[in-house]
């Protein structure tokens, strides 16, 4: 069983997760191929969620092979994730950055245009063990702020280059559509108890 420091990784991690963020491009060059897909999810103990999930492959060139950004919305709250996977993994396999908001704070759309500042960064690599580093309350997280603000460019950069505020914002739009639908579902419900 491996333990994972996520509030305080070691400088080791941190040299791993900054150097992994700095091999991801900023300006990335999509093939002209996509996925997107929209579902919900249902856990035990947990609130319905609904999703909305794209996949877009890098041109053959890149240094990256596949893109997936995901948003999934409950009634407590908006998660964003962005997945970047490299091509040759001899580095990482993979980097996750992700961020979160209270869903009655902001709407989907409102979370997309504002660049929610990353909560979440993970480094997944072949071989080894993972390498996280979470926003944690009630400590003094300051030394590890240039990793979040590089990843929250890094984020704000590929929503814009995915097209998630142009081409693909009527997707992420089914999920305040969805969320809209359920309150006045769950509102109707009530009404009708005896």
């Amino acid at each position: 069983m491996n333990y994972l420091n996520v509030c305080t990784p070691s400088a080791e991690d941190q040299a791993a997760l900054k150097n992994a963020l700095t091999k991801v491009s900023s300006r990335p060059a999509f093939a002209q191929d996509f996925e997107i897909s929209r579902g919900r999810t249902t856990l035990k103990d947990a609130p319905v969620s609904r999703f909305v999930r794209l996949r877009r492959d890098f041109a053959p060139e890149s240094a990256l092979l596949t893109a997936q950004y995901s948003m999934s919305a409950d009634e407590k709250t908006i998660i964003e994730t962005l997945v970047l996977r490299l091509r040759d993994p001899k580095d990482f396999h993979e980097i996750a950055i992700e961020d979160r908001v209270s869903a009655g704070s902001a709407a989907p759309l409102v979370v997309l245009s504002t660049d929610t500042p990353a909560a979440r960064i993970r480094l997944e690599r072949l071989g080894k063990s993972s390498v996280t580093l979470s926003r944690c309350e009630g400590g003094d997280q300051s030394a590890y702020e240039p990793l979040f603000r590089q990843a929250s460019e890094l984020m704000a950069s590929y929503r814009g280059s995915l097209g998630l505020r142009t081409t693909f914002r009527s997707d992420i739009s089914w999920l305040t559509e969805a969320r809209a639908g359920s309150a006045q579902a769950n509102r109707q419900g009530a009404r009708k108890q005896p």
